[in-house]
């Protein structure tokens, strides 16, 4: 018999489901929201409503016009971050102390991305809705990374000219 999977790669197989939507051609990444053992939200990347997607157009429109920049450049990305569009979704009563749940996986080769977190834009998102831990999934469905939201207000790496986003 199957042995029962545990509650964090349950959650974290969800969110790697809820990414499958994405519409990104380089990354796609999922995640939900989890309060008192229920799904608050789901997200993924992907244009805002009505606007064509990358997988519509054939083309990223970032790496188009910036072709050299791995870290920047997202003012030219169509997509809405999977953490947004979960925290769009969800009211943020039902989000304080919750715990999101985050996957992503690179188009090119299907593999998970080691060391994965949310951008700047994402981690004050984040912190502004209340939720308190934040777990990504690693190289596979042994690993993964427990982050305390906590550790980044008192970490403010952007004070230290780390730029993620």
């Amino acid at each position: 018999m199957k042995q029962r999977i545990d509650k964090i790669n349950y959650y974290l197989n969800v969110a790697e489901a809820v990414a499958d939507r994405s519409t990104c051609l380089r990354k796609k990444v999922g995640c939900i929201i989890v309060n008192n053992d229920e799904i608050i939200a789901t997200g993924y990347n992907g244009a805002p409503r009505g606007r064509k997607n990358c997988i519509d157009l054939g083309f990223c429109t970032k790496k188009k016009l910036f072709p050299d920049v791995r870290h920047g450049g997202y003012d030219a990305c169509r997509s809405v971050h999977a953490e947004q569009n979960a925290i769009i979704s969800a009211r943020r009563k039902d989000m304080i102390g919750g715990t999101l749940y985050l996957a992503l996986c690179r188009v090119d080769n299907g593999e998970y991305e080691s060391g994965a977190n949310s951008c700047q834009m994402c981690k004050k998102l984040i912190i502004n809705a209340g939720i308190s831990k934040v777990i990504v999934r690693g190289k596979n469905e042994k690993e993964y990374e427990i982050i305390n939201v906590e550790d980044w207000i008192q970490q403010d790496d952007l004070l230290d000219g780390k730029i993620t986003y």
